[in-house]
C-alpha cells in the first residue's frame, strides 16, 4: 500500500498529540509559569498572589534588578495580575522584561520596553510595551513591586546592575 507525503505527515500528527510530543515553539505559555521558569522564584498559582506568597520567602521592593520579577496588580481586564522578569536596566526609568503571554496570546515576548510612569518615580505604575501598537500601550498599570530571586538567574547574572536596593518590610 501507497501513502502520500501528506498521509504520512497526518498520521505523524496524530501519533505526537496522542503522546503529548509538541515542538517547543507550540507551548502556549502563561505568564506565571514562565516566570518562574526562567527566574527560579518557586511561586505557583496566579500573578496577582505572587506578591502575597513572597512575603517572608523571598525579598521584595519596588526598585528593579536584573533578574527579579515585576508583579503587576490585578487591574481592568486583567483580572489575575502579569508577572515578568527583569532582563535589563535602561535607566532609573525605564526597563527591559521577558515575559509570556502579554501582546501575542501564549508566546514569550524577551527585552520588552516597561517604563515607569508613576509620580514619585517608585516603580508603583508602569507602562509597557504592546505588539500591536507597536509602542507602549496606552494603559497605565499599577505595580506591588519587585520579588528578588535569592539566587541570580545564570542566563540573566550581571553584575552591572550592583548596589543596594530597597525591600519592603511589609
Amino acid at each position: 500500500m501507497k501513502f502520500g507525503r501528506s498521509a504520512v505527515f497526518g498520521a505523524f500528527l496524530l501519533f505526537a498529540s496522542m503522546f503529548g510530543i509538541t515542538p517547543a515553539s507550540a507551548q502556549f505559555w502563561q505568564c506565571a509559569p514562565y516566570a518562574r521558569m526562567i527566574s527560579g522564584i518557586d511561586i505557583y498559582g496566579n500573578a496577582g498572589t505572587w506578591w502575597g506568597q513572597a512575603a517572608g520567602r523571598y525579598d521584595r521592593g519596588h526598585a528593579p534588578e536584573v533578574g527579579s520579577v515585576m508583579v503587576l496588580k490585578p487591574h481592568g481586564k486583567m483580572t489575575i495580575g502579569h508577572v515578568a522578569m527583569v532582563s535589563g536596566i535602561v535607566s532609573d526609568r525605564e526597563i527591559t522584561v521577558t515575559h509570556a503571554n502579554w501582546s501575542r496570546p501564549g508566546r514569550i515576548e524577551k527585552d520588552v520596553r516597561v517604563v515607569d510612569v508613576s509620580p514619585e518615580g517608585d516603580w508603583s505604575e508602569v507602562k509597557v510595551w504592546y505588539a500591536g501598537a507597536g509602542d507602549l500601550g496606552g494603559t497605565t498599570y499599577p505595580t506591588f513591586g519587585f520579588i528578588y530571586p535569592k539566587a541570580a538567574p545564570l542566563q540573566f547574572a550581571d553584575a552591572s546592575t550592583g548596589g543596594s536596593r530597597q525591600v519592603a518590610v511589609n
